[in-house]
């Protein structure tokens, strides 16, 4: 990957351009001038503009991810604001919400101005998740209002389920006087227990702990009630049980203010791939069975599930590289994101390439209230170009995160970006 400034005119040359806020589709150009769009359609080329060849490309909004993990402050040996975005651009990402669950975690206004700050030095748009419970102790109430004063764009614990559900009541019902989403890692603790990977066959068979499906679905239907009780928007991250699809699928039908996102992994392995104990596929919810994984992908279809989002968790080598139950849970995600879903959604189950692209897009900013017209004029240019077919092996050269746990290492995926325009930086993929 190589990155360097955008050129004062830069023409994005005879690409199909994908808007998927105004559900457009058709063979144009994009002209960006002093990294604001100016024109998309048909561009009277000059010789002072730097032209990228498009052909047989698409042209599409930068991807946003509202679920990634870059470990500052605290753990910035496993990642840090700086490298995350080049994770972030590498996997054709233009902006994304950090999770809170740093050392110390997000939980202050000084803690999310911090953040804010830091990212402004960033070659993608970064913003704070900040947490519900101070210390992420799940007792007492941070002060979101200050927070989200300070730019905090929604709240969650993440990693660390709230248990208490009174507690979580009191947190949607704050969360309604300043509109942002509440996102709670649904697991309940006493139901996980000293789960390591998905609980039945597979799990009996490799002699490991299971986590039964039952502990995320118990606690989905917990917070959806709570949301419809509330008035609240929730925000469900990384489903993976069919149950929990259920459940969600059921509230949706009455309830417009709760969304849910899905990941990629869940979405390209079962619990099948855990044989090799490879630690890289030891996450939190759990890798489950193929029926899950199916259900999941109908989800994503009939439109119960509105996001993709990677859950992009870097650890140390010596995190993973362990026995199974002494590795951390968690992978990265964002350089693979695009090929992996897309093969499983379009390349295997023929699911339109642009509702895909919906999900990549315009649904997570609509969930966290980002600008979604991105190809109006005078919008700063975020803007990612992709090739939707090229078959590629992902390999450890394609990772620009500071760490490598990733399970995708040796698997065929299928669609790749190419380059990525954002905040005056092109990104060029090399490799």
């Amino acid at each position: 990957m190589r990155s360097k400034k955008q050129p004062r005119e830069l023409l994005l040359k005879g690409g199909t351009v994908v808007d998927p806020y105004r559900k457009e589709k058709y063979v144009g150009d994009v002209f960006i001038k002093n990294g604001k769009v100016q024109k998309v359609g048909d561009v009277n080329y000059k010789s002072s503009m730097t032209q990228v060849d498009c052909s047989g490309l698409i042209v599409t909004h930068g991807f946003c991810d509202i679920h990634v993990h870059f470990r500052e402050p605290g753990r910035e040996d496993k990642e840090t604001l700086t490298t995350g975005s080049h994770s972030a651009m590498a996997g054709g990402f233009t902006r994304v919400c950090v999770m809170p669950n740093t050392n110390p975690p997000l939980d202050t206004p000084e803690s999310i101005s911090f953040i804010r700050e830091k990212a402004e030095e960033c070659p993608i748009h970064i913003h704070p998740i900040g947490a519900v419970t101070k210390s992420q102790n799940g007792n007492d109430l941070t002060e979101m209002g200050l927070m989200h004063n300070e730019g905090a764009v929604a709240f969650s614990d993440d990693g660390l389920p709230i248990q208490n559900g009174a507690m979580m009541r009191i947190a949607l019902e704050y969360a309604t006087m300043i509109d942002v989403p509440v996102i709670n890692h649904a697991e309940d603790e006493c139901l996980r227990a000293e789960g390591l990977m998905h609980e039945g066959i597979i799990s009996t068979q490799l002699g490991l702990p299971g986590n039964p499906d039952l502990a995320e679905s118990a606690m989905v239907y917990r917070d959806l009630e709570l949301a419809e009780f509330t008035g609240a928007r929730l925000h469900i991250p990384h489903v993976s049980s069919m149950k929990a699809v259920q459940h969600i699928r059921e509230m949706k039908l009455k309830n417009e203010k709760v969304t849910a996102e899905v990941t990629p992994h869940h979405l390209f392995f079962n619990d099948e791939a855990l044989t090799s104990y490879n630690t890289n596929l030891k996450v939190a919810p759990p890798i489950r069975t193929e029926s899950d994984r199916k259900a999941l992908i109908e989800a994503v279809k009939d439109g119960t599930i509105d996001c993709i989002a990677t859950d992009h968790a870097p650890h140390t080598m010596e995190d993973k590289e362990t026995t199974f139950d002494l590795a951390s849970f968690g992978m990265i995600g964002l350089e693979s994101c695009f090929g992996a879903v897309n093969k499983v959604l379009v390349h295997d189950e023929e699911f339109e390439l642009g509702n895909v692209l919906k999900l990549l897009t315009s649904n997570p900013r609509a969930i966290m209230g980002f600008e979604q017209d991105l190809f109006s004029e005078g919008t700063n240019a975020e803007i990612t170009i992709l090739d939707p077919d090229v078959e590629w092996t992902f390999e450890k050269v394609h990772v620009q995160s500071r760490s490598i746990n990733s399970p995708y290492y040796g698997e065929i995926l299928k669609g790749k970006v190419e380059y990525t325009i954002s905040c005056g930086q092109i990104m060029i993929q090399l490799s």
